[in-house]
């Protein structure tokens, strides 16, 4: 499972999420037909840990828009969390366990 938490854009990457408050989750399926779907950008590995700033979310967010996704069941599992992260005006990071 691929752990998500909301991180301010200034911080920087701690270790260990421990003072970070848990956004969500993604498994490996929904990650990968993420990918598929031109959603999250392949360069992202879900075995690594990866910070996504909150540049980069309004821009994932601009492209579910744009591909007018937002009843797909995957992308409502993505959009839990970053449309949470922007209205706090922060970024994600990923953890994978």
């Amino acid at each position: 499972m691929l752990d998500f938490y909301f991180i301010p854009n200034d911080q920087t990457k701690p270790p260990y999420p421990t003072d970070l408050e848990f956004a969500g989750e993604l498994d490996g399926n929904v990650f990968g037909r993420l990918q598929s779907k031109g959603i999250i950008d392949k360069r992202f590995d879900y075995y690594s840990d990866f910070r996504w700033s909150e540049v980069l979310l309004k821009q994932i967010r601009k492209t579910i828009d744009d591909k007018q996704l937002h009843s797909d069941t995957d992308v409502k599992k993505l959009l839990q969390f970053v449309d949470t992260a922007l209205e706090k005006q922060s970024g994600l990071i990923a953890y994978g366990d």
